[in-house]
């Protein structure tokens, strides 16, 4: 559902009970993943285009992902603090393209590959220091809920 708070501001809002399992499904998301071995690939600053290091990580993931058929992936683009929301959101989508893309280019199915950009809004580290901001640019991977 969604509430309109003034003419141009529409609020979504989520029922108690959506909000429950989608918190439920993203702790189930969370844990399948850490257990997988799976790993992220960071990039520049007002980068998208994945590096040696994120090639060798992708390799990685795409052998594992080859090898666990039936599991499908969200990549999640993130970014640091600095910039605007709306081009963060941008960048954090270009990040995730370029991973899907790379991944896909090494043979897993690009249908199981799905994209999500959440900017600057869901921060690994909160530091404001140049370290920390390049653990938040990041493409993060997640193994999708069954």
């Amino acid at each position: 559902g969604e509430e309109r708070v003034s003419d141009d501001i529409v609020v979504a809002k989520a029922e108690p009970e959506t909000a429950r399992q989608r918190t439920q499904e993203m702790q189930q998301e969370a844990a399948a993943t850490s257990g997988s071995g799976l790993q992220d690939v960071f990039f520049g600053f007002d980068k998208w285009t994945v590096t040696d290091e994120g090639k060798q990580t992708l390799a990685t993931d795409a052998q594992w992902l080859k090898a666990n058929n039936g599991q499908a992936l969200i990549i999640e683009g993130h970014c640091d603090e600095r910039g605007t929301q709306a081009y963060n959101l941008v960048l954090g989508e270009k990040r995730a393209k370029a991973v899907r893309n790379y991944l896909a280019d090494l043979g897993v199915d690009a249908k199981r590959l799905a994209v999500a950009s959440y900017g600057k809004d869901r921060p690994f580290c909160r530091d404001h220091t140049e370290d920390c901001y390049q653990q938040n640019r990041r493409g993060h991977l997640v193994l999708k809920a069954k």
